[in-house]
């Protein structure tokens, strides 16, 4: 695949002031992945994002531009206020995708009002029921795809079976993954297994032509890297994402507490902070930036309301990655047939 020059991109549209801490982090990601080579659109109020932008000597010369948007959905109001409030930054970063004037949306503010924006304005794929949020988790492998991750608490059956489709397209095209293997997350690793979703979803699974179907996979093996893809409902799979993340937090807590309670285990923790860095690099949940919202007929990815610069900049090349990868095209082919 031969990747167009910087001049030649669509630029990746950023909500720039939602979240958690507003501008400051956001802009400091996309300032780092202008550096990186990524055209970014900053979405939001244009004498803050200036302001913030200031900051920073060579933006003048960064692929940076600013979009107005004189209002933002705070993380406390409702996700259906996107359907009256048009100036919106997270409205107007998804119509700027909808127009073609940018390959991709990110946010790391309010997540249901992001889903909800991304559907009303990209609409849905052909031949998905419910798109789905895909989150990346830190294996013995490498990593582990899972989805859904929170955006349908309650699933019917062929949900499952077109997100495992769309999670191998996913894959196979931007992760170069040939045939990923899929898992149904259930209670055994036996067909019989599990409650009445699980056990009419895997039936569909089995019947999928061209689909890797491992079979049921158990809690157990999702960081074991048993399957590269688990597909469960969002109900079950944020809580999954989220035990995961607070475990490896915890874990670490213990080995930090561990390493200086004695001279020696302070000694010894000089000998391994290298080691521990990569593996604390490893489960940090910026490196993988944002989770894409898959399904939707775009590009939308959608991160941590309490993301650093670091999340920001690799969900936005996460994202340009994507759209250069032809990502919306092939898993149109693959719901549809049709290109």
């Amino acid at each position: 695949m031969t990747v167009p020059e910087v001049s030649d991109r669509l630029p990746v549209a950023l909500d720039a002031v939602g979240g958690d801490f507003g501008a400051p982090p956001l802009v400091e990601g996309a300032v780092q992945a202008a550096r990186a080579g990524v055209k970014v659109l900053l979405v939001g109020d244009r004498v803050r994002l200036h302001a913030e932008l200031g900051r920073y000597e060579d933006s003048a010369s960064l692929p940076l531009e600013i979009v107005d948007a004189p209002d933002v959905i705070g993380m406390d109001e409702h996700a259906s206020d996107v359907r009256g409030r048009r100036e919106a930054s997270i409205n107007v970063a998804n119509g700027l995708v909808k127009e073609g004037r940018a390959s991709a949306v990110v946010s790391m503010g309010h997540s249901g009002a992001s889903m909800a924006s991304s559907l009303l304005t990209l609409g849905r794929l052909k031949g998905v029921d419910r798109p789905a949020i895909l989150a990346h988790l830190p294996s013995k492998t490498g990593f582990v795809t899972l989805l859904d991750v929170g955006a349908n608490a309650d699933v019917k059956p062929a949900y499952l079976a077109q997100w495992a489709q769309l999670a191998s397209t996913y894959l196979s095209v931007v992760e170069d993954k040939a045939s990923p293997s899929v898992g149904l997350l259930s209670i055994g690793e036996e067909d019989h297994k599990g409650n009445a979703l699980t056990l009419e979803a895997h039936a569909l699974l089995r019947q999928m032509p061209g689909l890797n179907f491992h079979g049921n996979v158990e809690g157990r093996d999702i960081l074991k890297g048993t399957t590269d893809i688990v597909v469960t409902d969002g109900f079950t799979g944020n809580i999954v994402l989220k035990l995961a993340e607070g475990e490896a937090k915890v874990l670490f807590g213990w080995v930090r507490d561990a390493l200086s309670s004695s001279l020696l285990s302070k000694a010894g923790a000089l000998l391994v902070r290298g080691a521990l860095r990569g593996v604390a690099a490893r489960l940090d949940p910026s490196t993988y930036g944002a989770s894409l919202l898959i399904g939707v007929k775009g590009l939308s990815y959608i991160g941590h309301g309490s993301a650093d610069a670091r999340a920001v900049k690799n969900a936005l090349l996460r994202a340009d990655r994507a759209y250069q990868s032809r990502l919306i095209e092939r898993l149109t082919v693959a719901m549809t047939g049709q290109a």
